[in-house]
Protein backbone atom coordinates (compact mmCIF):
# COMPACT_ATOMS: atom_id res chain seq x y z
CA UNK A 1 0.00 0.00 0.00
CA UNK A 2 1.23 3.63 -0.92
CA UNK A 3 1.49 6.42 1.86
CA UNK A 4 0.19 9.60 2.27
CA UNK A 5 3.53 10.73 2.95
CA UNK A 6 4.75 9.62 -0.73
CA UNK A 7 1.53 11.02 -2.38
CA UNK A 8 1.98 14.60 -0.86
CA UNK A 9 6.22 14.46 -1.32
CA UNK A 10 6.13 13.79 -4.90
CA UNK A 11 2.35 13.90 -6.37
CA UNK A 12 3.63 14.38 -10.29
CA UNK A 13 6.30 11.69 -9.78
CA UNK A 14 3.65 9.16 -8.22
CA UNK A 15 0.79 10.14 -11.29
CA UNK A 16 3.27 9.62 -13.85
CA UNK A 17 4.18 5.84 -12.43
CA UNK A 18 0.92 5.14 -12.13
CA UNK A 19 0.03 6.32 -15.55
CA UNK A 20 2.94 4.21 -16.17
CA UNK A 21 1.04 1.15 -15.16
CA UNK A 22 -2.12 1.98 -17.36
CA UNK A 23 -3.96 3.13 -13.97
CA UNK A 24 -7.03 4.81 -15.24
CA UNK A 25 -8.31 7.01 -11.86
CA UNK A 26 -4.75 9.04 -11.25
CA UNK A 27 -6.99 12.02 -9.70
CA UNK A 28 -7.19 9.61 -7.25
CA UNK A 29 -3.75 11.00 -6.11
CA UNK A 30 -5.58 14.63 -5.49
CA UNK A 31 -8.79 13.07 -3.85
CA UNK A 32 -6.51 11.66 -1.16
CA UNK A 33 -4.25 14.14 -0.33
CA UNK A 34 -7.19 16.53 -0.42
CA UNK A 35 -9.02 13.67 2.10
CA UNK A 36 -6.16 14.12 4.21
CA UNK A 37 -6.23 17.75 4.39
CA UNK A 38 -9.73 17.59 5.64
CA UNK A 39 -8.60 14.67 8.05
CA UNK A 40 -6.15 16.98 9.35
CA UNK A 41 -8.68 19.88 10.18
CA UNK A 42 -10.89 17.74 11.93
CA UNK A 43 -7.57 16.87 13.99
CA UNK A 44 -6.83 20.35 14.72
CA UNK A 45 -10.09 21.12 15.70
CA UNK A 46 -10.71 18.02 17.74
CA UNK A 47 -7.27 18.89 19.55
CA UNK A 48 -7.98 22.55 19.91
CA UNK A 49 -11.28 21.70 21.98
CA UNK A 50 -9.84 18.97 23.69
CA UNK A 51 -6.92 21.25 24.79
CA UNK A 52 -9.23 23.57 25.77
CA UNK A 53 -11.30 20.85 27.93
CA UNK A 54 -8.50 19.71 29.82
CA UNK A 55 -7.02 23.38 30.49
CA UNK A 56 -10.58 24.41 32.00
CA UNK A 57 -10.91 21.21 34.12
CA UNK A 58 -7.50 22.03 35.56
CA UNK A 59 -8.56 25.82 36.52
CA UNK A 60 -11.90 24.07 37.74
CA UNK A 61 -9.80 22.65 40.64
CA UNK A 62 -8.08 25.48 41.18
CA UNK A 63 -10.73 28.23 41.55
CA UNK A 64 -12.91 25.35 43.84
CA UNK A 65 -9.41 25.61 46.30
CA UNK A 66 -9.63 29.14 46.53
CA UNK A 67 -13.25 28.82 46.92
CA UNK A 68 -14.38 30.74 43.73
CA UNK A 69 -16.74 28.48 43.30
CA UNK A 70 -19.36 31.04 41.15
CA UNK A 71 -16.54 30.85 38.38
CA UNK A 72 -15.69 27.34 38.78
CA UNK A 73 -19.78 26.28 37.86
CA UNK A 74 -19.67 28.85 35.38
CA UNK A 75 -16.92 27.08 33.59
CA UNK A 76 -18.19 23.67 34.06
CA UNK A 77 -20.69 24.53 31.98
CA UNK A 78 -18.08 25.83 29.15
CA UNK A 79 -16.46 22.28 29.74
CA UNK A 80 -19.73 20.44 29.29
CA UNK A 81 -20.47 22.33 26.02
CA UNK A 82 -17.08 21.74 24.54
CA UNK A 83 -17.16 17.86 25.56
CA UNK A 84 -20.79 18.34 23.31
CA UNK A 85 -18.62 19.51 20.27
CA UNK A 86 -16.29 16.51 20.74
CA UNK A 87 -18.31 13.54 20.27
CA UNK A 88 -19.55 14.76 16.53
CA UNK A 89 -15.97 15.61 16.13
CA UNK A 90 -14.77 12.19 16.12
CA UNK A 91 -17.18 10.52 14.03
CA UNK A 92 -16.76 13.07 11.71
CA UNK A 93 -13.02 11.99 12.45
CA UNK A 94 -13.66 8.45 11.65
CA UNK A 95 -15.56 8.77 8.89
CA UNK A 96 -12.76 10.91 7.38
CA UNK A 97 -9.93 8.32 8.13
CA UNK A 98 -12.16 5.48 6.61
CA UNK A 99 -13.05 7.57 3.41
CA UNK A 100 -8.76 8.35 3.11
CA UNK A 101 -8.09 3.73 4.07
CA UNK A 102 -10.95 3.19 1.28
CA UNK A 103 -9.56 5.54 -1.20
CA UNK A 104 -5.66 4.80 -0.96
CA UNK A 105 -6.20 1.02 -0.96
CA UNK A 106 -7.37 1.44 -4.54
CA UNK A 107 -3.76 2.67 -5.83
CA UNK A 108 -1.80 -0.35 -7.09
CA UNK A 109 2.14 -0.06 -6.69
CA UNK A 110 4.34 1.73 -8.71
CA UNK A 111 6.39 0.58 -11.20
CA UNK A 112 10.28 0.38 -10.54
CA UNK A 113 12.11 2.69 -13.04
CA UNK A 114 13.51 0.19 -14.93
CA UNK A 115 10.14 -1.57 -16.15
CA UNK A 116 9.40 -0.27 -20.01
CA UNK A 117 6.90 1.22 -21.37
CA UNK A 118 3.83 -0.61 -22.63
CA UNK A 119 -0.01 -2.01 -22.06
CA UNK A 120 -0.32 -5.57 -23.57
CA UNK A 121 2.47 -8.64 -22.82
CA UNK A 122 3.52 -8.29 -26.81
CA UNK A 123 5.14 -5.24 -25.04
CA UNK A 124 6.94 -7.18 -22.88
CA UNK A 125 11.08 -7.31 -22.55
CA UNK A 126 12.78 -10.97 -23.74
CA UNK A 127 15.60 -10.43 -21.37
CA UNK A 128 17.55 -13.92 -21.59
CA UNK A 129 16.28 -17.67 -23.26
CA UNK A 130 17.66 -20.72 -22.89
CA UNK A 131 17.30 -24.48 -23.45
CA UNK A 132 17.21 -26.31 -27.12
CA UNK A 133 14.12 -26.46 -29.05
CA UNK A 134 13.08 -30.30 -29.54
CA UNK A 135 12.27 -32.20 -32.52
CA UNK A 136 9.36 -33.59 -32.27
CA UNK A 137 8.19 -36.53 -35.10
CA UNK A 138 5.70 -35.59 -37.53
CA UNK A 139 2.56 -36.79 -35.56
CA UNK A 140 3.14 -35.07 -32.22
CA UNK A 141 0.26 -34.95 -29.87
CA UNK A 142 -0.89 -31.86 -27.79
CA UNK A 143 -0.69 -32.75 -24.37
CA UNK A 144 -4.88 -33.43 -24.22
CA UNK A 145 -4.18 -35.91 -26.46
CA UNK A 146 -1.24 -37.78 -24.79
CA UNK A 147 -2.58 -37.78 -21.34
CA UNK A 148 -5.56 -39.30 -22.78
CA UNK A 149 -3.20 -41.91 -24.76
CA UNK A 150 -1.41 -43.01 -21.62
CA UNK A 151 -4.43 -42.71 -19.21
CA UNK A 152 -2.46 -39.79 -17.26
CA UNK A 153 -5.36 -37.60 -17.06
CA UNK A 154 -8.74 -37.31 -17.39
CA UNK A 155 -10.56 -33.99 -17.97
CA UNK A 156 -13.89 -35.10 -18.38
CA UNK A 157 -13.83 -36.99 -15.42
CA UNK A 158 -13.31 -33.59 -13.41
CA UNK A 159 -15.66 -32.24 -15.20
CA UNK A 160 -18.33 -34.47 -14.27
CA UNK A 161 -17.15 -34.60 -11.00
CA UNK A 162 -16.60 -30.53 -10.64
CA UNK A 163 -16.60 -28.79 -13.44
CA UNK A 164 -14.32 -27.84 -16.30
CA UNK A 165 -11.11 -26.95 -14.77
CA UNK A 166 -10.69 -29.11 -12.21
CA UNK A 167 -8.92 -32.22 -13.46
CA UNK A 168 -8.34 -36.05 -12.19
CA UNK A 169 -4.54 -36.85 -12.64
CA UNK A 170 -4.48 -40.78 -12.46
CA UNK A 171 -2.15 -43.51 -12.17
CA UNK A 172 1.36 -42.86 -14.11
CA UNK A 173 -0.15 -38.80 -14.30
CA UNK A 174 -0.67 -38.59 -10.27
CA UNK A 175 2.56 -39.90 -9.84
CA UNK A 176 4.51 -37.68 -12.11
CA UNK A 177 2.73 -34.40 -10.62
CA UNK A 178 4.16 -35.85 -7.00
CA UNK A 179 7.12 -36.51 -8.19
CA UNK A 180 7.68 -32.78 -9.81
CA UNK A 181 6.05 -31.41 -6.11
CA UNK A 182 8.89 -32.94 -4.68
CA UNK A 183 11.49 -32.13 -6.60
CA UNK A 184 10.97 -28.56 -6.63
CA UNK A 185 10.84 -28.45 -2.91
CA UNK A 186 13.88 -30.55 -2.79
CA UNK A 187 15.55 -27.89 -5.26
CA UNK A 188 14.14 -25.00 -2.98
CA UNK A 189 15.24 -26.27 0.38
CA UNK A 190 18.53 -27.29 -0.76
CA UNK A 191 19.00 -23.50 -1.77
CA UNK A 192 18.39 -22.33 2.09
CA UNK A 193 14.28 -22.35 1.71
CA UNK A 194 12.77 -23.27 4.93
CA UNK A 195 9.66 -25.14 4.14
CA UNK A 196 5.79 -24.61 4.93
CA UNK A 197 2.50 -26.42 4.53
CA UNK A 198 0.36 -23.67 4.87
CA UNK A 199 -3.84 -23.81 5.18
CA UNK A 200 -5.05 -23.51 1.70
CA UNK A 201 -8.43 -20.79 2.95
CA UNK A 202 -7.46 -17.32 4.44
CA UNK A 203 -9.71 -14.66 5.99
CA UNK A 204 -9.98 -10.98 4.46
CA UNK A 205 -6.97 -9.47 6.39
CA UNK A 206 -4.43 -11.67 5.27
CA UNK A 207 -5.63 -11.35 1.21
CA UNK A 208 -5.63 -7.61 1.91
CA UNK A 209 -2.44 -8.01 3.31
CA UNK A 210 -1.10 -9.98 0.18
CA UNK A 211 -2.81 -7.37 -2.51
CA UNK A 212 -5.37 -9.71 -3.26
CA UNK A 213 -8.40 -7.62 -1.77
CA UNK A 214 -9.84 -5.78 -2.87
CA UNK A 215 -7.69 -6.32 -6.37
CA UNK A 216 -8.79 -9.34 -7.35
CA UNK A 217 -12.04 -10.18 -5.28
CA UNK A 218 -14.03 -11.47 -8.32
CA UNK A 219 -10.99 -13.84 -8.94
CA UNK A 220 -10.99 -15.66 -5.71
CA UNK A 221 -13.70 -18.72 -4.21
CA UNK A 222 -15.02 -17.32 -1.47
CA UNK A 223 -16.88 -19.23 1.26
CA UNK A 224 -19.43 -16.66 1.91
CA UNK A 225 -20.72 -18.49 5.16
CA UNK A 226 -17.55 -18.03 6.93
CA UNK A 227 -16.19 -15.36 4.92
CA UNK A 228 -12.89 -16.95 3.99
CA UNK A 229 -10.82 -17.11 0.67
CA UNK A 230 -9.44 -20.11 -1.12
CA UNK A 231 -6.07 -19.60 -1.85
CA UNK A 232 -5.32 -18.17 -5.36
CA UNK A 233 -1.32 -19.41 -4.65
CA UNK A 234 1.03 -20.32 -1.35
CA UNK A 235 1.78 -16.46 -1.53
CA UNK A 236 -0.97 -15.54 0.73
CA UNK A 237 -0.80 -17.54 3.36
CA UNK A 238 2.79 -17.64 4.13
CA UNK A 239 3.86 -14.08 3.93
CA UNK A 240 0.86 -13.78 6.59
CA UNK A 241 3.32 -15.59 8.83
CA UNK A 242 4.93 -12.53 9.05
CA UNK A 243 1.51 -10.20 9.38
CA UNK A 244 2.15 -8.01 12.41
CA UNK A 245 5.68 -8.80 13.20
CA UNK A 246 8.53 -6.63 14.29
CA UNK A 247 11.63 -8.87 12.89
CA UNK A 248 15.71 -8.01 13.90
CA UNK A 249 17.54 -6.73 10.95
CA UNK A 250 19.91 -10.23 11.63
CA UNK A 251 16.86 -12.53 10.92
CA UNK A 252 17.13 -11.38 7.09
CA UNK A 253 16.66 -13.33 4.79
CA UNK A 254 13.48 -14.73 5.32
CA UNK A 255 13.23 -17.56 2.94
CA UNK A 256 10.37 -19.91 2.79
CA UNK A 257 8.84 -22.22 0.38
CA UNK A 258 5.18 -23.87 0.30
CA UNK A 259 3.24 -26.21 -2.31
CA UNK A 260 -0.16 -25.80 -2.18
CA UNK A 261 -3.27 -26.15 -4.28
CA UNK A 262 -4.32 -23.04 -6.14
CA UNK A 263 -8.04 -22.19 -6.75
CA UNK A 264 -8.92 -19.17 -9.29
CA UNK A 265 -12.03 -18.33 -11.26
CA UNK A 266 -10.57 -17.53 -14.15
CA UNK A 267 -13.72 -15.45 -15.01
CA UNK A 268 -13.60 -14.43 -18.87
CA UNK A 269 -11.35 -17.14 -19.78
CA UNK A 270 -11.76 -19.37 -23.07
CA UNK A 271 -10.91 -20.59 -26.68
CA UNK A 272 -7.48 -22.22 -26.91
CA UNK A 273 -6.01 -20.58 -24.05
CA UNK A 274 -7.85 -22.41 -21.90
CA UNK A 275 -7.68 -26.07 -23.13
CA UNK A 276 -6.09 -29.11 -21.50
CA UNK A 277 -3.76 -28.25 -19.02
CA UNK A 278 -3.17 -24.42 -20.25
CA UNK A 279 -5.83 -22.60 -17.90
CA UNK A 280 -7.11 -24.19 -14.73
CA UNK A 281 -9.47 -23.53 -11.51
CA UNK A 282 -7.58 -25.92 -9.29
CA UNK A 283 -4.02 -26.29 -10.09
CA UNK A 284 -0.88 -27.20 -7.92
CA UNK A 285 2.26 -24.99 -7.15
CA UNK A 286 5.33 -24.39 -5.40
CA UNK A 287 6.47 -21.14 -4.30
CA UNK A 288 9.19 -19.54 -2.52
CA UNK A 289 8.72 -16.43 -0.79
CA UNK A 290 11.48 -13.82 0.74
CA UNK A 291 11.13 -11.36 3.44
CA UNK A 292 14.17 -8.97 3.27
CA UNK A 293 15.96 -5.92 4.27
CA UNK A 294 15.31 -2.98 1.65
CA UNK A 295 18.64 -2.15 0.63
CA UNK A 296 18.77 -6.31 -0.49
CA UNK A 297 15.71 -6.80 -2.46
CA UNK A 298 16.76 -6.13 -5.92
CA UNK A 299 19.62 -8.04 -5.26
CA UNK A 300 17.71 -10.78 -3.82
CA UNK A 301 15.21 -10.20 -7.10
CA UNK A 302 18.04 -11.51 -9.00
CA UNK A 303 18.99 -14.39 -6.78
CA UNK A 304 15.63 -15.67 -7.26
CA UNK A 305 14.75 -15.08 -11.31
CA UNK A 306 18.19 -16.95 -11.29
CA UNK A 307 16.90 -19.71 -8.95
CA UNK A 308 13.95 -20.32 -11.37
CA UNK A 309 16.01 -20.28 -14.69
CA UNK A 310 18.53 -23.28 -12.94
CA UNK A 311 15.32 -25.35 -11.87
CA UNK A 312 14.36 -25.09 -15.73
CA UNK A 313 17.58 -25.54 -17.13
CA UNK A 314 17.48 -29.01 -15.09
CA UNK A 315 14.22 -30.05 -16.52
CA UNK A 316 15.43 -29.39 -19.83
CA UNK A 317 12.73 -27.18 -21.06
CA UNK A 318 13.57 -24.27 -23.39
CA UNK A 319 12.28 -20.76 -21.83
CA UNK A 320 12.73 -17.70 -22.06
CA UNK A 321 12.46 -14.81 -19.31
CA UNK A 322 10.43 -11.37 -19.57
CA UNK A 323 10.33 -8.16 -17.99
CA UNK A 324 6.57 -7.13 -17.82
CA UNK A 325 5.55 -4.03 -19.18
CA UNK A 326 4.17 -1.53 -17.12
CA UNK A 327 0.60 -2.26 -18.39
CA UNK A 328 0.81 -6.24 -17.59
CA UNK A 329 2.07 -6.03 -14.06
CA UNK A 330 0.26 -7.07 -11.12
CA UNK A 331 -1.71 -5.06 -8.53
CA UNK A 332 0.89 -5.05 -5.85
CA UNK A 333 4.09 -5.60 -7.95
CA UNK A 334 7.15 -2.94 -8.69
CA UNK A 335 8.31 -4.93 -11.13
CA UNK A 336 7.89 -8.96 -12.35
CA UNK A 337 10.04 -11.39 -14.46
CA UNK A 338 7.85 -13.99 -16.17
CA UNK A 339 9.17 -17.22 -16.90
CA UNK A 340 7.94 -19.03 -20.06
CA UNK A 341 8.40 -22.67 -21.56
CA UNK A 342 8.25 -23.43 -25.40
CA UNK A 343 5.21 -25.94 -26.16
CA UNK A 344 6.60 -27.63 -29.72
CA UNK A 345 3.33 -29.38 -29.84
CA UNK A 346 1.02 -26.29 -29.74
CA UNK A 347 4.04 -23.76 -31.03
CA UNK A 348 3.55 -21.48 -28.31
CA UNK A 349 5.31 -19.83 -25.33
CA UNK A 350 3.40 -20.89 -21.96
CA UNK A 351 3.86 -18.71 -18.53
CA UNK A 352 4.89 -21.41 -15.64
CA UNK A 353 6.30 -18.84 -13.24
CA UNK A 354 6.29 -14.79 -12.10
CA UNK A 355 8.97 -13.45 -9.77
CA UNK A 356 8.05 -10.69 -8.39
CA UNK A 357 9.24 -7.89 -6.23
CA UNK A 358 6.53 -5.89 -4.39
CA UNK A 359 9.48 -3.72 -2.55
CA UNK A 360 7.41 -1.83 0.77
CA UNK A 361 3.59 -2.13 -0.57
CA UNK A 362 2.85 -5.28 0.52
CA UNK A 363 4.82 -5.12 4.03
CA UNK A 364 3.05 -1.82 4.84
CA UNK A 365 -0.58 -3.57 4.42
CA UNK A 366 1.33 -6.57 6.72
CA UNK A 367 2.71 -4.28 9.34
CA UNK A 368 5.69 -6.45 8.82
CA UNK A 369 8.30 -4.64 10.08
CA UNK A 370 12.25 -4.60 11.52
CA UNK A 371 14.31 -3.12 14.41
CA UNK A 372 17.26 -1.84 12.75
CA UNK A 373 20.96 -1.81 14.30
CA UNK A 374 20.55 1.75 14.89
CA UNK A 375 16.96 0.87 16.53
CA UNK A 376 15.13 2.62 14.57
CA UNK A 377 11.93 0.64 13.07
CA UNK A 378 11.03 0.52 9.31
CA UNK A 379 9.46 -1.83 6.68
CA UNK A 380 10.82 -4.90 5.52
CA UNK A 381 10.61 -5.59 1.44
CA UNK A 382 8.64 -8.84 -0.20
CA UNK A 383 9.28 -10.89 -3.27
CA UNK A 384 8.14 -13.70 -4.56
CA UNK A 385 8.16 -16.38 -6.91
CA UNK A 386 6.58 -19.81 -8.54
CA UNK A 387 8.79 -22.61 -8.42
CA UNK A 388 7.51 -23.94 -9.86
CA UNK A 389 3.40 -23.86 -11.56
CA UNK A 390 2.72 -26.99 -12.20
CA UNK A 391 0.39 -27.63 -14.98
CA UNK A 392 1.88 -26.05 -18.13
CA UNK A 393 5.08 -27.60 -16.96
CA UNK A 394 3.83 -31.10 -17.32
CA UNK A 395 1.91 -30.14 -20.89
CA UNK A 396 5.59 -28.93 -21.92
CA UNK A 397 7.24 -32.28 -20.66
CA UNK A 398 4.90 -34.50 -22.03
CA UNK A 399 4.69 -32.32 -25.23
CA UNK A 400 8.53 -31.86 -25.55
CA UNK A 401 9.24 -34.86 -24.98
CA UNK A 402 7.33 -37.67 -26.87
CA UNK A 403 8.68 -39.87 -29.12
CA UNK A 404 7.46 -43.35 -30.79
CA UNK A 405 7.92 -45.48 -28.12
CA UNK A 406 6.49 -43.16 -25.24
CA UNK A 407 7.63 -40.23 -23.72
CA UNK A 408 11.21 -39.37 -21.92
CA UNK A 409 12.02 -37.80 -18.75
CA UNK A 410 14.22 -35.61 -17.47
CA UNK A 411 17.27 -36.93 -15.47
CA UNK A 412 16.64 -35.19 -12.15
CA UNK A 413 12.84 -36.95 -11.96
CA UNK A 414 14.33 -40.68 -12.97
CA UNK A 415 15.34 -40.84 -9.34
CA UNK A 416 11.52 -39.69 -8.09
CA UNK A 417 9.29 -41.27 -10.87
CA UNK A 418 11.22 -44.52 -10.52
CA UNK A 419 11.44 -44.72 -14.29
CA UNK A 420 13.07 -42.50 -17.17
CA UNK A 421 10.03 -42.33 -19.20
CA UNK A 422 6.26 -43.64 -19.50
Amino acid sequence: MLTVNLLRTAPDLVKAKLLKKHFKQVELVDIIISLDDNRKKLQVSFDETQAKVNAASKEIGMLMGKGEKAEAEGLKLKVASWKQELEPLKEEMAAAETALYNALVQLPNLPADVVPEGKTPEENEVVRSGGTMPQLPANAAPHWDLTKQYKLIDFELGNKITGSGFPVYIGKGAKLQRSLIQYFLDFNTAAGYTEYLPPYMVNSASAFGTGQLPDKEGQMYHATEDDLYLIPTAEVPVTNVYRDVILKEEDFPIKMTAYSPCFRREAGSYGKDVRGLNRLHQFEKVEIIQIVHPDKSYEVLDEMVAHVEKLLISLALPYRILRLCGGDMGFASAITYDFEVYSAAQERWLEVSSVSNFESFQTTRLKCRFKGTDGKTQLAHSLNGSSLALPRIMACLLENNQTETGIRLPEVLHAYFGANSI
